[in-house]
């Protein structure tokens, strides 16, 4: 029995850049920047060193409907909006219930629920702690929300592996499909966690950039003065199913799903290992259940954060897997416009990526000033066009926990 391909028949996003996944690849290529200053009154109050971070541009409590976005953390708003454009996109699939999975991610889950409920209980007794506290909380919320929302009974899966989490869900989405657990899938990761407790936290170990002074410049990956990440907001949902699937339907298709890897440095909870073989490992188990091989590889969006140590990590990592050929692949760091979504990054870049090869073009990295000699990608302040050929992209996901998720895909 061959193993069926899965393909992507639908997107959706809600990041820094936009709204949706269109104005969010706009925005991206023309080179713009979704960090800004944060204005709320707790920046001030608990004098926080950094003061900026890359907010969803449009708050996802405005675009659904009100007594929706009130039983969900911010988190699960952003899910479900991502993830009800994606289906629209797909062409709102007719699809037996039994028959449709949910794989969604997030790497902290419903951190403003819970926080806001323990500021409650302290002020006004647990009395005034609402009974949804819970279910908005929790990890899975997401993916609950959205089975909920869909009808999906196939399953409703949640991966919670830090910056990683959701390049794994769509891993895991693709093999469920291949294993005929479902005949289509939901997939991705959200995450909204601009919180004054994980702003306090990611400052005080030194990872986040300190540029107050100059958000949109802030997220620099790969040159040589970068100081940090910056955080980011939203989530992204891609449509998945057997490709025999979507041609019975008649429905477009964006791109294949072709491989994925996941794998674990066990090294250190934070740092990623230094010589880079559980991510070496992750790209090399893409490229094997791709069927593909390194020279195959024609785009990669690197996980690049824009830190000092996370990104020459990753270019020695995947030197191993490509030699001196990955000085020759167009490499897009897209964090530099989007922040970091922690969860949900993997999932909003894995829409770029799919993007990316659809249009033939590498979207920019902005903010490089002077190319550490130590990250040589050919990276670009400007789109790069990716040429004629059948692309073959991967995209890179690395997460503390020592959580390395890869997944590919090809043009159709």
């Amino acid at each position: 029995m061959s193993t069926p391909r899965i393909v992507v028949t639908g997107i959706g996003a809600s990041s820094p850049l936009g709204g949706t996944a269109p104005e969010s690849w706009s925005a991206l290529l023309s080179g713009a920047s979704g960090a800004r200053t944060l204005e709320h009154d707790w920046v001030e109050q608990y004098q926080l060193p950094v003061t900026f971070a890359a907010e969803g541009l449009v708050r996802p409590e405005t675009v659904l409907e009100r007594p929706v976005a009130k039983r969900l953390d911010p988190a699960s708003q952003f899910a479900l909006v991502a993830a009800m454009e994606a289906w629209a996109d797909a062409g709102s699939p007719d699809v037996d219930p039994d028959r449709l999975g949910v794989d969604f991610a997030t790497g902290i889950g419903g951190v403003w629920t819970l926080l806001d409920a323990w500021d409650t209980l302290r002020e006004k007794g647990p009395r005034r702690v609402m009974p949804m506290t819970v279910p908005m909380l929790m990890p899975n919320a997401a993916a609950g929300n959205l089975s909920l929302h869909f009808g999906a009974r196939a399953y409703a899966r949640t991966v919670a592996s830090a910056c990683a989490s959701s390049t794994e869900s769509i891993v895991n989405a693709m093999e469920h499909l291949r294993a005929g657990l479902a005949d289509i899938v939901i997939a991705g990761g959200t995450e909204s966690a601009i919180h004054p407790i994980t702003v306090a936290a990611f400052a005080s170990m030194q990872a986040l950039s300190r540029r107050n002074d100059d958000p949109a410049h802030a997220s620099r990956p790969a040159s040589v003065d970068r100081d940090g990440f910056v955080m980011g907001e939203g989530a992204a949902a891609l449509i998945l199913e057997t490709e025999e699937h979507a041609r019975a339907r008649g429905a477009k298709i964006y791109a294949v799903v072709v491989g994925g890897g996941v794998t674990a440095d066990s090294y250190h909870i934070t740092a990623n290992d230094p010589e880079g073989h559980g991510a070496a490992r992750a790209v090399r188990l893409a490229l094997e259940s791709a069927d593909a091989s390194p020279d195959d590889i024609t785009h990669i969006n690197a996980h690049a954060t824009s830190t000092p140590v996370g990104d020459p990590n990753e270019y020695q990592a995947l030197k191993q897997v490509f030699g001196d050929r990955i000085d020759e692949i167009p490499v897009s760091a897209t964090k530099a416009s989007t922040g970091h979504l922690l969860g949900g990054t993997g999932a909003l870049e894995a829409v770029f990526t799919i993007l990316a090869i659809r249009a033939r073009v590498a979207p920019p990295t902005i903010n490089i000033t002077t190319q550490d000699p130590e990250v040589p990608f050919r990276i670009s302040g400007s789109p790069m066009p990716l040429g004629d050929r059948e692309q073959l992209a991967i995209s890179n996901s690395f997460g503390f926990g020592g959580h390395n998720a890869v997944v590919a895909f090809a043009t159709v």
